[in-house]
């Protein structure tokens, strides 16, 4: 395990901003893994742990403690009647493990191809777009417990998962680290067509997509929408989408509709929102005066999605965190709906 000091969070982060950490350890091992957390309470440090950076604002302060970049690689494939696993190292890229189980015709997450960050992020957020989520196919999550102090399987039914949450990110935050995880994927599958965009995207077309189709589509619409980590582009300096949809109850949709009917706008309804009562984040914040490209000095809207906050140039963390601020009065004030951020805020 080598220990690095002083070293800048925000070129390991796709927003780009954020201080320095005071430690960090980069672990290409389950050894690493417990070794670092040994020495961080040794030093009675505080621990984060990093993946890709992708989903993540970083504080201006940086990380007074220690940082552990998980790189443990590796992906091993078993076929099982129809069925294929794949065990994956937390620090292998997302996007690489969906493009190997697409070129081997193994179908379940081909729609969150383009994803950035590593395969670690993915059950804590339980990783979604397009109409799928990681929850649907993830079948158990090898982790190191900091509380009981060994490694532990956690199969799906213990992992809590739920709308952009699991146990990792909610009732157990900060005890588990991931370490690996166990993909079931359906061999010879049929590709997701849930998504309105992807619907719209194969009008007409005779026939079922191949997953190849559908993974180049998913990859197309998301870097029409920013969502896509483009180098060059100045619009791929963020992370993601920044605010996650609300999910409402019956009533307050129905108070939402009838309020948007009032004002002649129409909310967005496709099967993806509505079978959870989910509304479009994006559509709240371009209906409340953000528009795409809006700027706040250094830190702005997405000229092409209006969830992607962007990092134009100089920003700093209290930049986004301003933009941040805004949009969610606006929201509030306008609609009466709290938006909720998806990023994981660090050092704040």
């Amino acid at each position: 395990m080598t220990i690095q000091e002083n070293v800048p969070l925000a070129p390991l982060t796709t927003l780009q901003v954020g201080g320095p950490t005071r430690y960090l350890v980069e672990a290409r091992s389950e050894d690493d893994v417990r070794e670092a957390v040994e020495f961080a309470r040794a030093k009675a440090l505080q621990l984060f742990v990093l993946g890709g950076g992708s989903n993540l604002l970083v504080a201006d302060s940086g990380w007074p403690g220690l940082v552990l970049k998980i790189a443990i690689g590796g992906i091993r494939r078993e076929d099982q009647d129809g069925v294929v696993l794949f065990d994956v190292g937390a620090g292998v890229e997302w996007d690489g493990l969906v493009a190997q189980a697409v070129a081997g015709n193994c179908a379940g997450v081909e729609c969150l191809s383009g994803i950035p960050g590593s395969v670690g992020g993915t059950p804590i957020q339980n990783v979604g777009a397009y109409g799928q989520e990681v929850s649907e196919t993830i079948k158990s999550v090898r982790a190191f417990d900091t509380k009981a102090d060994r490694i532990v399987v956690l199969p799906e039914g213990t992992c809590g998962f739920r709308y952009r949450t699991s146990i990792f990110n909610t009732t157990e935050r900060g005890r588990y680290i991931i370490l690996r995880v166990t993909y079931r994927l359906v061999a010879g599958g049929i590709p997701g067509l849930k998504y309105s965009d992807l619907q719209k995207h194969f009008a007409g077309i005779i026939g079922s997509p191949s997953l190849a189709q559908v993974r180049a589509a998913v990859q197309q619409i998301r870097q029409s929408k920013s969502m896509l980590i483009v180098p060059g582009d100045p619009d791929s300096r963020s992370a993601g989408s920044f605010f996650k949809n609300p999910v409402l109850s019956e009533a307050e949709f129905r108070d939402l509709s009838g309020r948007a009917q009032s004002r002649g706008l129409k909310m967005p309804s496709y099967p993806a929102l509505d079978a959870q009562r989910k509304v479009s984040a994006a559509w709240l914040v371009e209906h409340s005066g953000f528009a795409k490209g809006f700027t706040m000095g250094a830190a702005g809207i997405s000229s092409k999605h209006a969830l992607a906050l962007i990092n134009r140039g100089s920003a700093r963390a209290a930049d986004i965190v301003r933009l941040k601020d805004e949009i969610q009065s606006g929201v509030e004030k306008t609609w009466g709906i709290s938006l909720e951020p998806e990023p994981v805020f660090v050092g704040f």
